[in-house]
């Protein structure tokens, strides 16, 4: 499966959430609900991943953690914010490279609409 495969299953994933239980939750009740959706449509996902980071031939842990990892391939940040910044986006952006995946998807479950919540943060070419 291709990453727009898997992250056209996450969108209508995250809309089947967010109408359900609409907007302003904490992230943390998105982020299982999300999990069970997207391992119920039969995806693999791994949650708060730890991503090492690399310096001067030095690997440290104390990286970061992905939000939601999908299929291996897919890096999901979620937020539960008034209005998503551009630091953000620079952030997931950060996450692709460090973790050497292409495709990452920010949502904000924080919008009155999902659609205008998913910003697609892509590394490279796709």
């Amino acid at each position: 499966m291709t990453e727009n495969e898997i992250a056209t299953i996450i969108v209508d994933a995250c809309f089947k959430v967010h109408t359900t239980l609409g907007p302003g939750l904490l992230e943390s009740v998105y982020e299982a609900v999300l999990l069970y959706e997207l391992e119920k449509r039969g995806l693999s996902v791994t949650k708060q991943q730890a991503i090492p980071v690399s310096y001067d031939g030095t690997q440290f842990e104390e990286g970061f953690r992905a939000d939601l990892i999908v299929e291996d391939k897919v890096i999901v940040e979620l937020k539960s914010v008034e209005k998503v910044m551009p630091v953000h986006k620079k952030q997931l952006l950060t996450y692709l490279r460090l973790s050497d995946r292409k495709l990452g998807l920010l949502v904000n479950f924080g919008e009155n609409l999902i659609k205008d919540g998913v910003s697609r943060v892509i590394n490279g070419n796709l």
